[in-house]
This record gives C-alpha cells, sequence and structure tokens, in this order.
C-alpha cells in the first residue's frame, strides 16, 4: 500500500518547516473544536505558506500572512451565507452525499482547508463518525467526493487526476512547481522547484 505522505513529499522535495509550530496548531484546533488531519498538519509545517503547480494554495495557522485560522473563518463565514434550499438537486450536495444538512465550520459541517485560483475549493468532512473525507465544490455549483487522506488527494493531484470532480485535472510535466508566499509587502513571491520526477 502506497505510503501518500512520504509519497507526495518526495515529489515536493525536503521539508522546509519554516513556520512549524505545534502551539499554533494546538490554538486552531482549540479554536475549531476539532482536529485537522495529522498528514495535512505534516505539509502545512512542511511547506506552507506555498502556492503548488501555479494554482492550489495551502496557508500555515503560525503566519500572520496567509494565516491558515483566518483563512478558514473567512471561507466559513461566506460559505455559510449560500442560500442551499435553492439549488437544483444535482447540484445540491445534500443530495449527492447524504448530508442530513450542510453546515460550514461545526462539528460535523465542511471545513474549507484548502482553495485554488481557479476557484476550487477543499472542504474536510471531519464528522459523521466515520474517518475524515474530503469534499471539492470546482468553482461552477459542481461538487465531488473523494474518501481518502488529504495526501493521497494532494499526490493525485500533483500526479494529473482530476481532484475536484471530471475534466478538473492541473497536470504540469516535470518537477512540481513551489512558490513561497511573501510574509511582508515588501518582500516577493520565492519561486523553487521539487526533485524530477520522471513526467
Amino acid at each position: 500500500m502506497t505510503d501518500y505522505l512520504a509519497a507526495t513529499m518526495a515529489m515536493l522535495g525536503p521539508a522546509q518547516n519554516r513556520h512549524a509550530d505545534p502551539a499554533a496548531w494546538d490554538r486552531l484546533h482549540a479554536e475549531l473544536g476539532i482536529r485537522l488531519p495529522t498528514d495535512y498538519q505534516t505539509l502545512v509545517d512542511a511547506y506552507a505558506p506555498v502556492q503548488l503547480n501555479g494554482h492550489l494554495y495551502l496557508h500555515h495557522p503560525a503566519t500572520e500572512r496567509w494565516n491558515l485560522g483566518q483563512r478558514i473563518r473567512d471561507r466559513v463565514r461566506a460559505w455559510s451565507d449560500v442560500c442551499w434550499d435553492d439549488l437544483d438537486p444535482d447540484e445540491d450536495p445534500r443530495l449527492l452525499f447524504g448530508l442530513a444538512e450542510l453546515t460550514f465550520g461545526t462539528r460535523n459541517g465542511l471545513w474549507p482547508i484548502a482553495g485554488t485560483d481557479r476557484g476550487e475549493t477543499l472542504f474536510l468532512v471531519a464528522g459523521h463518525g466515520t474517518a475524515p473525507w474530503l469534499l471539492i465544490e470546482d468553482g461552477e455549483g459542481g461538487w465531488a467526493r473523494y474518501d481518502m487522506s488529504f495526501a493521497e488527494w494532494l499526490y493525485r493531484y500533483l500526479i494529473g487526476e482530476d481532484m475536484a470532480g471530471p475534466n478538473t485535472a492541473a497536470f504540469y510535466p516535470g518537477p512540481v512547481q513551489l512558490c513561497r508566499l511573501p510574509m511582508t509587502a515588501d518582500e516577493r513571491p520565492e519561486p523553487w522547484s521539487g526533485p524530477d520526477r520522471g513526467m
């Protein structure tokens, strides 16, 4: 069986761990009332705040800019304002995935943990007494469910699979392109490449 965390980190290159801070995670988990998955924390600590392959953004709980807690709070507010009762049944995630209700930022709700500049939002579904799973909104009202860890989802995303529903692949051959996000108004983004991956 594939160790997706190790495989993903092998594609991204050595962990940077520039902002790793267990206390920041403890504060975030206390504020949210849930614990984010360990593989997600490991990848965020290793590389975030970062943009991957020009699209996917990961924020970090220990930074002032690109702060994960603030990003989650902002996205929860925005998604909570959507009127879900007016949706076409083919676009209603409650009907598509058997959710009794659709809430954001609640113990059994959806948690926005990553997003792309293409409008896709990646939600962690941590409740319902099962292993966490991922729900993706593609930016155009389409939804897709992935019963897998964040590390597996990211691995599959980086190798070019459709990971936000049909026809959503964002494959780039060669090494994964990473871009460290600026921490101040005076800093510039710092791009770098992961190791060769034979793709």
